[in-house]
């Protein structure tokens, strides 16, 4: 029985996307409808997926499309093409670097939802600044002078210090281990560190690690509460001494248990896990 010539062919010429798009960003896997992409006219995803081909654009090694911007928040981008509207986690500290990913999508209106807003008073609003709730009652004079500071001034005259960094404390933990041979001048794989975890405010830990603090396990932690959860993308503790250094913090504490095992029974070489906790604290 003979075939029609190539029905895939003509339905691909209609429409070059599936119904169902994936997309990679930045790491992240997204699953959304054709139709939510295309919803924002002459939006960067709208001008991406209303081509004719897809031959031009990015994949991965599995298929999906790829988009090198951050996969966390992205989904505050794919939310807002949905309904047009945007909803924010209380205490959202990622407002500016959402507004630059909105930038970046060319949605404009998202880009004004976002904008840091004046109260009739002429103060930056709660939105405009993230600042702990003991400390966000300024005095008159200061709310006087918020009139003529700009956002970041803000933050610091809120913060209680005139170059906006408060005092704090943050502890850095690891678990390293190594292996001591018969010979004791033999070492291998000497403080092998898998990870290093950072414990503290949250506002403090972004100010001191920036990019290089990874949030993913607690991702929409408020500024003013702490957590546990964070980690560093390295593994050089000398590299986490520096940047608290830099950002004026001195070691006020550290700690360290160890235990050890043995390897191999007829070489005696022995494996010692140690986890060790280091205390800062700033002024």
């Amino acid at each position: 029985m003979a075939l029609p010539d190539n029905p895939s062919g003509i339905l691909g010429e209609e429409q070059p996307f599936p119904e169902i798009v994936e997309l990679n960003v930045g790491g992240q896997v997204y699953i959304t409808r054709y139709t939510t992409l295309i919803s924002v006219p002459d939006s960067l995803l709208w001008e991406m997926f209303s081509q004719k081909s897809a031959k031009g654009l990015a994949r991965d090694n599995k298929g999906r499309f790829f988009v090198d911007r951050d996969g966390f928040l992205f989904r505050y981008i794919l939310d807002y093409m949905r309904d047009q509207q945007l909803v924010l986690p209380d205490h959202f500290p990622e407002r500016g670097r959402l507004q630059r990913e909105a930038e970046f999508f060319n949605l404009p209106e998202l880009v004004k939802l976002l904008a840091p807003r004046l109260s009739k008073q002429n103060s930056l609003g709660d939105e405009g600044c993230q600042s702990d709730p003991e400390e966000s009652s300024p005095n008159t004079d200061s709310t006087r002078n918020l009139a003529t500071l700009g956002a970041a001034a803000a933050c610091a005259a809120l913060g209680g210090a005139g170059d906006g960094k408060r005092s704090g404390f943050i502890t850095i933990g690891y678990r390293g281990s190594y292996t001591l041979g018969r010979d004791s001048q033999t070492d291998a794989k000497f403080r092998r560190v898998a990870r290093i975890m950072v414990c503290g405010k949250t506002s403090l830990a972004k100010e001191v690690f920036g990019d290089t603090l990874n949030e993913s396990r607690d991702p929409d932690r408020p500024p003013e509460r702490y957590t546990s959860r964070y980690y560093l993308k390295f593994t050089f503790l000398e590299q986490a001494f520096d940047k608290l250094a830099d950002a004026g913090f001195h070691m006020v504490a550290c700690n360290s248990t160890g235990t050890c095992a043995f390897a191999h029974e007829q070489t005696d070489d022995k494996i010692w896990t140690s986890y060790t906790e280091y205390v800062f604290y700033r002024e």
